[in-house]
């Protein structure tokens, strides 16, 4: 009887199981028998392995073979086994060293002719291997890079079945035929490992061209967006078409700061196991965007699928933003499914196949129409809906998800003048990203020593006790409470913003002014001083309010 084993992973979600694989030799009819929960497409390994070894110039052990992945009770699916299957059949019929493949961990599809396929989750993968204590795998070397991002792996990058005997049997490494595919066609061996994007964005250049300049007028508008970003709060706007809702949400993810490292580790295995992170570049250390359609379903949503659930947009805007445009189009059961990952920043998926923890940290932006013609306002001009249809549209948005809200705007359509002459005083993305950033320091210096970055991370307790403000800052929420208009979820926010508020215009600790802006943003009453005065902090007014641009616009109308 001829013994090997060698190891190699099983991803559950985003978390990587490490599975030994053992390859036993018996006398016999020559059989290929494959145990260990395998799924359809590792139980055709079978066929793969066996021509890739026949092509590669080695001879297939007629006898009776049986590969056993253990732990049994976890189940098994993908591709990515072919490789470890491989060796140790190898090993076991005495053509490879069983040690040099004992403390080594593979991961690669194996196509017939020997060659070796990158498969997705590979991060995921190599970061499970390296907290259990392996210092050696072997990938595909397209995914050579992605696996290096893991300190402490010595990463072994082949072409082919023959190349990783060779190293590992410390001959000659043997040189590969030229690739078959033309220039100008794509790699058919990363096909498979970047699957379409599903509304998903995360490179740099594809917000190069997007300038918060280029929104014209929503100064309050900004001035939410650019709350939003630096304390981490949800945002809901709200408005008719055209005012400029989608630009501003498209803009939000480039106010946000880079990802540290560890961020960027959780988004790149998230990305990486969905089948998203982008050909060439291994990480990702911008913040993604994900803009899913009304029409997405619920498992497409939180995550699912057949079998082990796989990621949703909740898990790929990890660390980023989910806009959903047309808010109340969105089934009211996929919406109310977004409430628990807004508290807990992770999803909780169960299913027949077994349970996984996706993180789904992300800033949720939310955009809807005031009624479906779009044109209902206060005054009522042009609107054709009834009451009931008003009613029953706005109320699809239920109660306890815009509690979870904590800046809600209304977005005000775009007068004459505001589109037709250039307005030198609106800012550039890079200016407004600049004080985020700022801010977004100030926040964590504050947090320093605690397990919050930002500050609506921080839980309501907290703010309360350990970091108080001012006397007398809290009158105007104290009101609010008596009259039952804001609840004690609706508090804990109003406090979030309101540091976040202090943090960008520089003070040590909210004021009553921060406090009464972020009540605005929270209720839609006005306290006082207009908006953009509030939240800059200042006493002049800008150079142009929203008000003054529609009596302008009301005026040359008339004209």
């Amino acid at each position: 009887m001829a013994f090997a084993r060698t190891c190699s992973v099983a991803l559950v979600g985003v978390d990587g199981v490490i599975v030994e694989v053992q390859a036993d030799l018996e006398p016999g009819v020559a059989a290929f028998t494959l145990v260990g929960l395998p799924d359809k497409a590792l139980t055709e390994a079978r066929d793969r392995v066996r021509a890739a070894v026949c092509n590669s110039g080695e001879s297939w052990p007629q006898r009776k073979l049986t590969v056993g992945l253990s732990p049994a009770s976890v189940p098994k699916s993908g591709s990515g086994f072919d490789l470890a299957v491989a060796c140790a059949v190898l090993a076991a019929a005495e053509r490879l060293d069983p040690t040099a493949i004992a403390e080594l961990l593979l991961i690669g599809e194996l196509g017939l002719d020997g060659r070796v396929r990158p498969v997705r989750g590979v991060l995921p993968s190599v970061l499970a291997a390296a907290e259990a204590g392996y210092e050696r795998v072997v990938v595909a070397e397209q995914t050579a890079p992605e696996a290096s991002l893991v300190p402490g792996i010595t990463v072994i990058g082949v072409r082919s079945l023959r190349e990783l005997m060779a190293v590992l049997s410390g001959t000659p490494v043997p040189e590969e035929p030229p690739d078959p595919v033309g220039r100008g066609r794509p790699d058919p061996l990363m096909a498979g490992l970047m699957l379409p994007s599903a509304g998903v964005r995360g490179l740099r250049e594809d917000r190069a061209r997007l300038d918060m300049a280029d929104v014209a007028g929503q100064y309050e508008a900004r001035r939410a967006l650019e709350i939003a970003a630096a304390g981490g709060h949800h945002l809901y706007l709200k408005g008719p078409p055209g005012a400029g809702k989608t630009m501003l949400a498209e803009r939000l993810p480039a106010l946000l700061p880079p990802l540290t490292r560890k961020e960027a580790l959780e988004v790149t295995a998230v990305h990486s196991v969905a089948g998203l992170l982008p050909v060439g570049r291994p990480l990702i250390d911008t913040a993604p965007y994900c803009a899913p359609h009304h029409s997405t379903t619920m498992p497409a949503i939180v995550g699912g699928g057949s079998g082990l659930p796989r990621p949703g947009a909740v898990s790929l805007a990890h660390r980023g933003v989910l806009f959903l445009d047309e808010a109340p189009e969105f089934p009211v059961r996929v919406l109310d499914a977004l409430r628990q990952p807004l508290e807990s920043g992770e999803v909780v998926i169960a299913r027949s196949a077994g349970s996984l923890r996706l993180p789904a940290r992300f800033l949720l932006c939310l955009a809807a129409n005031p009624c479906p013609c779009g044109r209902h306002s206060r005054r009522g001009e042009g609107c054709e809906c009834t009451p009931a249809m008003v009613s029953r549209y706005q109320g699809r948005l239920s109660g306890p998800l815009l509690d979870r809200v904590d800046l809600q705007v209304q977005v005000a359509p775009v007068t004459r003048i505001e589109l037709m002459e250039r307005d030198v005083t609106a800012e550039t993305t890079e200016t407004v990203a600049a004080r985020v950033l700022a801010a977004r320091e100030r926040a964590a210096a504050r947090l320093a020593g605690t397990p919050w970055r930002t500050n609506a991370e921080v839980p309501g307790h907290e703010l309360r006790t350990r970091w108080q403000l001012g006397s007398g800052a809290l009158n105007d929420v104290a009101r609010q409470l008596e009259r039952g208009l804001l609840t004690a979820r609706g508090l804990d926010r109003v406090l979030r913003v309101a540091w976040t508020v202090a943090d960008l215009a520089g003070r040590d600790r909210p004021d009553q002014r921060d406090v009464r802006t972020a009540l605005v943003l929270r209720t839609g009453i006005e306290q006082g001083l207009p908006l953009t005065e509030r939240a800059l902090g200042r006493s002049e007014r800008p150079p142009a309010t929203q008000a003054d641009r529609n009596q302008e616009a009301r005026k040359g109308d008339e004209a």
